[in-house]
């Protein structure tokens, strides 16, 4: 069961490495002078678009949810007649979803502005770092756990995973956000390069922590799978 959810955690991994590959490689065949220096933000939406509808689809293709008792006769009777409200509860969570990722959007806009980002100026730069972010991190939550921020908490809480998917989750949003952090520290220094310019380091942190995370995290877990058997018990 464990090695079935390693290797679908890391073909999934394989597929959203490999569209943030694409997102940016394809936009140079149709954008002239397309490049992640040049037209930072362009290669930024693609990344956080080919990322968030990647991860969407990959992670509704492998049925990731928040764990359900389908089993129980409890659980089939109250489906039998709650299924002409099926799809109001899917839209609600869908609306809800979106407003989790609007908000994360402002909080992290809000973070990098605390963490010495121009307040006024370059704020387009700075909210779309923080949408990068939200794609590379929040998205993912509400994919495995969905709108539900008591399970956030839990997950990122100390000893707070329940399976090879939590872990996921932190390791992966641990290295996009440690990433993000790592590439501001060449900003105030003086070399004048094209890559210094806000927010082009940071983005690129955080890709690189995030496609680290993704190579790490099924390592990790493959790794240290007797402990996280007894621990997650």
């Amino acid at each position: 069961m464990w090695d079935h959810e390693i290797k679908a955690m890391a073909s999934a991994h394989a597929i959203i490495a490999a569209a943030v590959f694409m997102a940016t490689v394809l936009p140079g065949a149709v954008v002239r002078g397309f490049s992640v220096c040049g037209t930072h933000l362009l290669w930024l939406y693609s990344v956080s678009g080919a990322v968030a509808a990647v991860s969407v689809a990959v992670f509704w293709l492998l049925g990731i949810t928040r764990p359900t008792k389908k089993h129980t006769l409890g659980y089939k009777l109250s489906a039998r007649f709650q299924q002409p409200h099926q799809l109001r509860s899917r839209l609600s969570r869908l609306f809800r979803s979106c407003v989790y990722f609007f908000l994360s959007c402002l909080f992290f806009h809000t973070v990098v502005v605390l963490y010495g980002a121009p307040l006024i100026e370059s704020a387009l730069e700075t909210f779309s770092l923080a949408v990068l972010l939200t794609s590379l991190t929040t998205l993912r939550c509400l994919c495995v756990l969905g709108p539900n921020v008591q399970a956030w908490i839990r997950v990122f809480s100390r000893h707070g995973a329940m399976s090879v998917w939590d872990t996921c989750l932190q390791i992966t949003v641990v290295c996009t956000v440690v990433g993000a952090w790592v590439g501001a520290f060449p900003i105030p220094l003086d070399w004048d390069r094209p890559w210094q310019v806000w927010p082009v380091s940071c983005s690129l942190g955080a890709t690189i922590g995030f496609l680290t995370g993704l190579v790490a995290a099924p390592a990790w877990i493959h790794y240290h799978r007797k402990q996280l058997t007894y621990k997650c018990k």
